[in-house]
């Protein structure tokens, strides 16, 4: 009899056989399908973070959804106050110059709140935009933003203080030309009040400066700032130094002033836009 010959697989070098497929896989290893054993993803499946639909952030780093506002957007609200302020000073001015009746109703509410209030608390609110004291708080900010940052302050420096020195360059001349008497006297150039536009633009120019290097907590300057500058009104409406539309005149009249300051902020501390997180997608 002859022996059964043997099997080709062989130690001796000879091509081995591939094992046979297993039961119930046959599909398994079609191309494209579900659980093939590539290791590449399945070409039906559609990719989940398709190239085409992600937006390039800053100096075209992938994966920033939705895309980074820029600057414009916020430009253009800044303009938008300041203009909406600009029509605001415009109504109370005309109203004051031609005795309108927003002047008259004005002059009720004044008599009519003249002498509220404690006497020695009002007259420290009135006393805050004094010269004395608004100044120098605004000259320690622009100290402490110099030696903060340096020659990147100088621009925001340098804007605070001539945002400070219009403030008399435009009270005077309209105090000479609107020529209102004041709550208790008859002597005129009243409107708009300059202790009001004082406090207004050296304590929030200062809360601009200062609060563009406060890491953690920032709205504390800009909040402090409000309330010096609404007491410092109401302390000079109730000691009788001005009528409230003269408060409210100085503040329209120095918002675009704050905005100049603000304007040149540095923008190395403002946060930096936040990019996805999530992974690009593999190459095909």
């Amino acid at each position: 009899m002859r022996e059964t010959p043997r099997s080709q697989g062989t130690a001796g070098g000879s091509r081995s056989r591939h094992p046979p497929p297993r039961p119930g896989r046959a599909v398994a290893h079609t191309t494209g399908a579900s659980g093939s054993g590539t290791p590449h993803r399945s070409d039906r499946r559609p990719s989940h973070t398709p190239r085409g639909a992600r937006q390039p952030g800053p100096g075209g780093c992938p994966g920033t959804t939705p895309p980074v506002p820029g600057q414009p957007a916020f430009l253009l609200t800044r303009f938008a106050l300041c203009a909406l302020f600009g029509l605001l000073f415009a109504l109370i001015t005309w109203q004051v110059a031609a005795h309108g009746p927003l002047r008259r109703a004005d002059e009720r509410l004044g008599r009519a709140v003249v002498g509220d209030g404690p006497t020695g608390l009002t007259e420290f609110f009135a006393d805050l935009g004094n010269a004395a004291v608004a100044l120098p708080a605004l000259g320690a900010a622009v100290v402490y933003t110099l030696w903060r940052a340096g020659r990147s302050a100088v621009a925001p420096a340098c804007a605070a203080v001539l945002a400070m020195a219009a403030v008399p360059a435009l009270v005077a001349p309209l105090k000479s030309w609107i020529a209102r008497p004041g709550p208790l006297t008859q002597e005129t150039g009243y409107y708009p009040s300059g202790h009001a536009a004082t406090a207004a633009v050296a304590y929030c120019g200062a809360a601009l400066l200062v609060s563009a290097y406060v890491r953690r907590h920032r709205c504390w300057p800009p909040l402090l700032a409000l309330v010096l500058t609404l007491a410092t009104g109401a302390g000079l409406i109730l000691r009788g130094y001005h009528w409230p539309l003269d408060v409210v005149g100085s503040w329209c009249l120095c918002f675009p002033l704050l905005v100049l300051v603000s304007r040149r902020l540095p923008v190395r501390y403002r946060p930096p836009p936040r990019a996805s997180r999530a992974p690009a997608a593999p190459d095909q």
